[in-house]
């Protein structure tokens, strides 16, 4: 994620090392999606255990 500009990394010379990391704003661009990606998870998350539970009963996947 580093190399990819998402999280910056910080090393500090000590003994123990330490080291730091902190979302960029470029990592902080992608919160949006976050938030759309949790709301969804909750307005759905019933059918997704309905579907798991289905599955697990008889290995097929239920719509």
């Amino acid at each position: 994620m580093e190399r990819d500009g998402l999280v910056t990394r910080t090393c500090h010379p000590e003994v123990p090392p330490r080291v730091e990391y902190e979302i960029s704003d470029l990592g902080r661009s992608l919160a949006p999606l976050f938030a759309a990606l949790a709301d969804w998870a909750g307005a759905n998350m019933g059918r997704v255990e309905e579907a798991r539970a289905g599955y697990d009963a008889d290995g097929r996947p239920r719509a």
